[in-house]
């Protein structure tokens, strides 16, 4: 047999295995789901970024006919959920939902982790949440600019807690102190909730949390919040200005919440489970649990989540750098 005509069969082979691969996909992503759906949580119960797929988790099931279970997997800032999920079959059946760090953060922390995230599937964003510079009411100032002013007085006497080394609240903390030339002692727990119960017993007097779970405590007088990272004010705490307006121009710090599949999931999936959680957003129960959260719906395509993710490297990478932001 010659050579071209040899070449010829392996092709036409290799693109009918490609046809076949592709009818294959297609149909199982007809079948999906036809059995409960586990979406992995790689934080702690209690923080938005379990708080946030819980409440959508009942629309979804309702939009795809089949339960959608929330399994928390907590453990080194969000890697060991994510590598889970990273290495399940990409069948549909297994999902992550996770802020920013073993996403878009972690990469430029980590020498070496075991899961890649420009590998894994994006499904879409679900919301974002502003985070907040908080404080325990003993600690002296009622505004930013005060709070600046006593830490600079009293340098490396505050702790700030953080929901562990290179999470969101971390790195916001991190950058706020770059930006302020402040020295504040960095105490990183496992997860928002024991965060937040020390900051409320004050063993710790700072933290920079997102506004979802902390909101109630700012709201009953047990915490005082001093600033919002967001870019505008959130309706909320109408009277609490941005950290930009309160003199510290540039300074944005959001949380937001995605989900993603293992790779080689079939597009056709993350699509349809992209569209249950769009579908999802708007339904009224929802968005007042997002009202209760001061989360902002944004229910993103996989296209949108895969660019904006590329964008929040970037810019966690700058901050990293600039901060000096080291983990264990």
């Amino acid at each position: 047999m010659s050579h071209p005509l040899r070449h010829a069969i392996a092709a036409a082979l290799f693109a009918l295995s490609l046809a076949f691969a592709a009818g294959a996909s297609a149909q199982d992503a007809g079948n999906w789901p036809n059995r409960p759906i586990r979406i992995v949580v790689p934080f702690p119960a209690g923080g938005t970024a379990d708080v946030l797929p819980r409440a959508l988790a009942e629309r979804i099931s309702a939009r795809l006919g089949q339960s959608v279970l929330i399994e928390n997997r907590a453990g080194a800032a969000g890697n060991i959920g994510a590598e889970l999920v990273y290495k399940a079959e990409p069948d549909g059946y297994t999902f992550l939902a996770a802020p920013p760090p073993p996403l878009v953060i972690n990469p430029s922390l980590y020498a070496k982790l075991a899961h890649d995230p420009t590998q894994m599937v994006p499904v879409g964003v679900m919301a974002a949440v502003p985070n907040v510079l908080l404080v325990h009411p003993k600690v002296a100032a009622n505004t930013m600019q005060e709070f600046i002013a006593f830490v600079k007085a009293n340098p490396d006497k505050l702790n700030y807690a953080s929901q562990g080394s290179g999470t969101t609240s971390h790195l916001t903390a991190e950058l706020f102190k770059s930006m302020a030339g402040v020295r504040i002692t960095h105490v990183p727990y496992k997860g928002t909730a024991p965060a937040l119960t020390d900051l409320l017993a004050g063993q710790v007097e700072v933290m920079f949390d997102n506004l979802g779970v902390s909101l109630q405590h700012v709201k009953s007088g047990k915490l005082k919040a001093l600033a919002i990272g967001s870019e505008k004010r959130v309706s909320s705490l109408p009277g609490v200005p941005t950290v930009a307006e309160a003199g510290l121009p540039g300074f944005v710090a959001i949380a937001w919440f995605g989900v993603m599949a293992p790779p080689k999931t079939s597009p056709e999936i993350a699509a349809r489970l992209s569209a249950a959680i769009a579908e999802a957003l708007r339904h009224p129960d929802v968005q007042r649990r997002l009202v209760d959260l001061s989360a902002e719906p944004v229910g993103s395509t996989p296209a949108e989540m895969a660019a904006f993710m590329k964008d929040e490297v970037e810019r966690w990478r700058r901050v990293i750098k600039s901060a000096g932001v080291k983990v264990d």
